[in-house]
């Protein structure tokens, strides 16, 4: 398997390299030279495999051979042990469920596949990896997770003060070991322009060895391709199947595009996102005008200037009208978000998180004009992660899953910083 950047399609790079490093010299980012189809046969008989044998087979072809299938093997069955099932509301809007791993959230498949690939590739290596991640909210958690304790890997976590939840924080914040919280202060936007500027850092990255756990790294990509096949499975009668995906830094709608790319015939991609409608704007009028975040009740997609919409573009060609045939895009403010919840739990008896609840609205407005589609709504995380929130709108309590509960008397240990870059590369040179 090969990569190029997408500033400079001649930087080429092998998977391991990429995984490694996770973003090219030039500050673009890793995309595979050649994504293969997949069997049709495969694809018109997903009934008959287990996520982890669909998961395995998407990984094997994409990767091309360049890890032997018997280890390969090994590392998505560790990784994805845990299932996505779809829930159905009624008989065109879906559900699937992505918060059942270990941190409640979507990342939980990205994080620990690429914590035991990034150990396979780190194998025999002296030098500790450190990686460096900025997180909305659900990031931290689940790369805290997924590399708790790995050996040979430090990961550090940037996260904005104040702007997460409080179970959200206690997740990246209470491991300790090899896991290390930043608290900066400042906006998620801030917490990504350090990490970049970082990995172009000569002086940083020839004293440490740096990578990112990000959805910029390829390897958080490949794996959120997985359960799009598995979704497609679930559904009876899929043919006009939507995929509607709250979004932020848009990796996981890129992953969506893979996996159509590899042949999963998904009708249409709905971009939903919160007030920060960067994406959607563009989608409307073909004008990309990156700003600051602002900050919302579904604090994971306050993004201002989404890293992946780089591979977006890569993907259609830098062709504003071939990338509107495929996605299109809705935005909501805090109040919309509140009332699709309220209307999921009054309708369906069905408790969603913010981050849901603004797919849900989005769904719902595109089927308003497109109808006898099947919608599937990624819901990305348990809404007890947004525990305030949740009650306040909805007047009850969600049910706190064991593993999130008994984080809330922990205490917390992070570093509040300046957003000073400065500051922060000394830090990493001090420590590390």
């Amino acid at each position: 398997m090969k990569l190029y950047s997408t500033k400079n399609k001649q930087n080429i790079a092998n998977l391991s390299k990429a995984v490694l490093k996770g973003l090219p010299d030039d500050n673009g980012l890793f995309m595979p030279e050649v994504i293969p189809q997949l069997p049709e046969e495969f694809i018109n008989n997903l009934k008959d495999y287990s996520f982890q044998e669909i998961a395995l087979k998407v990984c094997s072809t994409i990767f091309q051979g360049a890890i032997p299938e018997s280890d390969l093997k090994e590392i998505v069955y560790e990784a994805i042990n845990f299932p996505a099932p779809l829930v159905q509301l009624d008989e065109q809007k879906y559900i699937l469920e992505l918060f059942h791993g270990p941190s409640l959230a979507f990342k939980d498949f990205g994080a620990r596949f690429m914590a035991r690939l990034m150990s396979y590739f780190n194998q025999g290596n002296d030098k500790e990896l450190v990686i460096l991640v900025a997180t909305s909210g659900d990031t931290g958690g689940a790369v805290a997770a997924g590399f708790y304790k790995t050996p040979g890997i430090k990961v550090v976590i940037l996260y904005p003060s104040g702007k997460v939840s409080h179970l959200q924080e206690k997740q990246l914040t209470t491991l300790g070991h090899n896991i290390t919280a930043l608290e900066v202060k400042g906006t998620f936007d801030d917490c990504q322009a350090l990490v970049k500027k970082a990995f172009l850092d000569n002086e940083l990255t020839s004293n440490i060895r740096l990578t990112s756990a990000n959805s910029i790294n390829i390897a958080r990509l490949i794996p959120q391709s997985f359960y799009y096949f598995e979704a497609y499975k679930q559904l009876e009668n899929p043919s006009n199947a939507v995929f509607c995906i709250p979004s932020g830094n848009f990796g996981n709608l890129t992953a969506g595009l893979f996996a159509s790319k590899m042949r999963l015939p998904i009708h249409k991609f709905i971009a939903a996102t919160n007030a920060n409608n960067v994406v959607p704007e563009y989608l409307e009028n073909g004008n990309y005008s990156p700003r600051p975040s602002t900050r919302t009740i579904s604090n994971a997609m306050d993004v201002g200037n989404p890293s992946n919409f780089a591979r977006m573009e890569d993907l259609y060609g830098f062709t504003w009208n071939n990338m509107k045939k495929d996605i299109v895009g809705y935005s909501y403010n805090d109040i919309e978000t509140e009332q699709g919840m309220k209307e999921v739990m009054e309708h369906y008896n069905y408790v969603i998180d913010p981050h849901g609840a603004v797919g849900y609205n989005a769904l719902k407005e595109y089927q308003r004009e497109n109808k006898g589609t099947k919608g599937i709504i990624l819901e990305t995380a348990h809404p007890s992660k947004f525990l305030p929130d949740v009650k306040r709108i909805l007047g009850k309590e969600p049910n706190i899953p064991e593993r999130l509960a008994k984080l809330a008397n922990e205490p917390k240990e992070s570093l509040l910083t300046e957003n000073n870059y400065t500051l922060f590369k000394q830090w990493l040179l001090d420590n590390y």
